[in-house]
């Protein structure tokens, strides 16, 4: 009868032990289960209400960039220390209205004979720098929207981007 007692004794503790890990699995998978459900719907509930606050963002935003290279790229000779020195700079003006960089272009030989001018005015030593490079941007910049806005009554351009620049 003792031998029978004992036999008995280990299979209600290893019943209990598997009932654990069952209730411990399930429980498990239930609340990755209510975790994942609530996500999903937390997510598409915010999808479908459209954010006042992202809708006046987008209002607000910038048009696209338009892009229009300058072509031929500017080539300026400087007499610097008795040397004969050189410049090359590619350009293209970033604009917003493709309607008013066309009508600039009708402008371009003005455009172009201005910054001409302006190149050739500044010192050779002084664009070796990467501030004497920005300001010669900068001025170069104010040279097209002063004849944008003297031609066409606005600023088309925000800026002038240098493409290339090179030094000889």
């Amino acid at each position: 009868m003792a031998q029978s007692e004992e036999v008995k004794d280990p299979a209600p503790k290893g019943k209990g032990k598997l009932k654990l890990i069952i209730i411990a699995v399930v429980a498990l998978l239930l609340a990755v289960g209510l975790s994942v459900g609530a996500t999903w719907f937390l997510m598409h509930k915010s999808e479908s209400k459209e954010d006042p606050a992202a809708a006046a963002a987008a209002a607000n935003a910038k048009p696209v960039a338009v892009f229009e290279p300058m072509t031929p790229a500017f080539v300026v000779n400087f007499n610097a220390n008795g040397r004969q020195r050189y410049m090359q700079v590619s350009i293209t003006m970033l604009g917003r209205n493709a309607a008013d960089m066309e009508a600039l272009k009708v402008h371009m030989p003005l455009i172009r004979n201005n910054l001409v001018m302006l190149f050739a005015a500044i010192p050779f030593e002084s664009l070796a720098s990467p501030i004497g490079q920005e300001m010669l941007r900068q001025k170069a910049t104010a040279s097209i929207q002063e004849v944008a806005q003297k031609e066409l009554g606005k600023t088309v351009i925000e800026q002038l981007l240098f493409t290339n620049f090179v030094l000889q």
